[in-house]
């Protein structure tokens, strides 16, 4: 996991005066040619375990769905905070997600995680970007991951290439409603690796233009398709549109219903029905 060093790097950039000292201050117009790789990479059943809980899902011997996101999280925040990125890592909008699983993952492989910057392009609110990850086990490709961020500024109506779980309809809520804890931020940083100080406290998600802290969004996916593991097959693409940020503490309604090749699933506000995340699994 990311330590602290690389994290006070990825913060720097967002702190006026410091954004405009050499070596700090973001300038390019281009993503960086690199690839950073971990080899051999083993997973810890007691970190397993602690994230399988705390994002729902069922007790078993492979790894839930989403976690190999926490493997390759420590290279995204590399690349991210590399000088070479145009970019400062505090501030960009994780906008979409999609991941293929193409089979369940023993919890006792050795894995191989690659991950690189791609796909600058035009979006209406500013410019978008995709980080691309791939898990290999011996050779084999196993999992591989699209996230897409957003950097705000002058925007475009040029097309986005986003992800086609962006204009999905919203699942209504199947009557289960989830109360959040003001502390979920920091319970899942200490799992992820991921203190983005938006997630952590009012104080410091205030700084960044929230009335609180906000609950992270590869937190609500994991939540989501935790309650739909046990229905999902071993070969299976989950692609989610992060909507709006999830305040904390709070609560949420989450929703899914069957389709002809999959589910759809959501969360909303229980009282409005306005949705945080929309997203849809499809057998790969």
């Amino acid at each position: 996991m990311p330590g602290l060093p690389l994290m006070v790097k990825a913060a720097l950039p967002a702190v006026p005066g410091v954004n405009l000292l050499p070596g700090v201050r973001r300038t390019g117009t281009a993503l960086p040619e690199m690839s950073l790789v971990r080899h051999d990479v083993p997973t810890d059943v007691d970190h397993v375990t602690a994230y399988a809980a705390l994002c729902g899902f069922p007790r078993q011997d492979t790894l839930p769905l989403t976690y190999p996101h926490l493997l390759a999280f420590g290279l995204h925040l590399e690349i991210m905070t590399d000088a070479s990125f145009p970019f400062p890592a505090i501030g960009t909008v994780h906008l979409e997600n999609s991941i293929t699983q193409h089979r369940r993952i023993a919890a006792t492989e050795r894995l191989q995680v690659t991950a690189r910057p791609a796909h600058l392009r035009p979006h209406p609110k500013g410019r978008a970007f995709d980080l691309l990850t791939t898990v290999h086990s011996a050779g084999e490709l196993v999992w591989e991951e699209t996230s897409t961020f957003l950097r705000r500024g002058a925007g475009s109506e040029a097309p986005t290439g986003s992800t086609r779980a962006s204009d999905e309809p919203v699942a209504a809520s199947s009557g289960l409603a989830w109360q959040l804890p003001g502390d979920l931020g920091r319970r899942y940083a200490a799992v992820s690796g991921d203190h983005n100080p938006i997630h952590l406290y009012g104080l410091t998600a205030k700084a960044f233009g929230f009335p609180r802290q906000i609950a992270h969004g590869m937190w609500s996916l994991a939540r989501c398709v935790g309650a739909l593991e046990n229905r999902l097959p071993d070969l299976v693409r989950v692609d989610v549109a992060f909507k709006r940020p999830i305040l904390l503490p709070g609560s949420v309604a989450f929703g899914s219903r069957p389709t002809d090749d999959g589910y759809d699933f959501s969360l909303t506000t229980p009282r409005t029905g306005v949705p945080h995340l929309v997203g849809r699994t499809v057998t790969a």
